[in-house]
This record gives C-alpha cells, sequence and structure tokens, in this order.
C-alpha cells in the first residue's frame, strides 16, 4: 500500500507511489476506489429507509452500533436502476471520519496500478461532473474508472448522511 509521503499536495500519487484500489462494477464499467478508504465489504441486506433525504440514499443500517447511510451507486451515477440480488454488495467504508455504504453490483479484486498505468481522467465539458473521477487505470485490456470517494460524496452529501446518522 502506498505512503501518505507518496501523494502530492494535490492529492495526485507521486512518480514513486504504487497504489491499491478496490474494484467493483456498476453495469459493464469497472471502477476503483482507493484500498484504505475500504473498512469492509458485505452482502447486501435490507435497510431501514429515511423519509426525505435523495434517492440515491437507500437508507441506514446498524453496523455494530454505528448507523450507516447507504448509497446505491448506480442512482448516484444515474444509471438505470438494479435488480438487488446475492451478488450485490455494499462496501463500508471510512471517508472523511464519516462510515458510509455504498451499493454496487459487485466486487471484483484488489489492483495494484503504477503511475504509468493510470492516464489523467478525459475533459468532458461542463456536460458532465467529472470532479470525482482522479484518473483511468489501465491493466492489460481493462479500463477501470478511477474515483475520489472524498469528492463524490463530499459537501451536501456529506451534511446529509451527518443528518441521517445523528
Amino acid at each position: 500500500m502506498q505512503e501518505l509521503t507518496d501523494i502530492t499536495e494535490a492529492g495526485i500519487p507521486s512518480a514513486s507511489a504504487e497504489n491499491e484500489y478496490l474494484t467493483f462494477s456498476l453495469g459493464q464499467e469497472e471502477y476503483g476506489v482507493d484500498i484504505l478508504k475500504v473498512q469492509e465489504i458485505r452482502g447486501y441486506e435490507t435497510v431501514t429507509h429515511i423519509a426525505n433525504t435523495p434517492e440515491y440514499i437507500k437508507g441506514v443500517i446498524n453496523l455494530r452500533g454505528i448507523i450507516v447511510p447507504i448509497i446505491d451507486m448506480r442512482l448516484k451515477f444515474h444509471l438505470d436502476h438494479a435488480d438487488y440480488n446475492e451478488l450485490t454488495v455494499v462496501i463500508i467504508l471510512n471517508v472523511g471520519g464519516r462510515v458510509i455504504g455504498m451499493v454496487v453490483d459487485g466486487v471484483s479484486d484488489v489492483i495494484t496500478l503504477k503511475p504509468e498505468q493510470i492516464k489523467p481522467s478525459p475533459e468532458f465539458g461542463a456536460a458532465i461532473d467529472a470532479r470525482y473521477i482522479t484518473g483511468v487505470g489501465t491493466v492489460e485490456d481493462r479500463m477501470l474508472i478511477l474515483v475520489d470517494i472524498q469528492k463524490l460524496l463530499g459537501g451536501i452529501d456529506m451534511q446529509t448522511m451527518e443528518r441521517i446518522a445523528a
């Protein structure tokens, strides 16, 4: 795993850093999230719904005494709804000192990427908000969309989750 000194002030891995990512799928696409943010992986379980929350917040679960908001990443990314099945998993993350869960279609593996395997995120213009995409990783014939979960769930989302878990 990378050392904290291997990250520049801008949050971009330095040239000498190798980075480990947990890969997960949403539909046909594969994504990667920094393994250091991952606390555990669980099967999907029934959540307690909370009124007046955004559609992508499915509800909360009680994880060993901690109330954990659960986010459906398909809905967060404006993808088609998916039927939850035995392959659906929840990745429990520690983001900004807050424990959250994200529902994904499945988890693949942990991949180590060298800096030369990570390309900058493409420019989409104003049509797509790509601030949370840190780059695109390439492994053999696979491409991974690398997600900065802190940026993706920052600001309003984190405030909403704080209110839910309180």
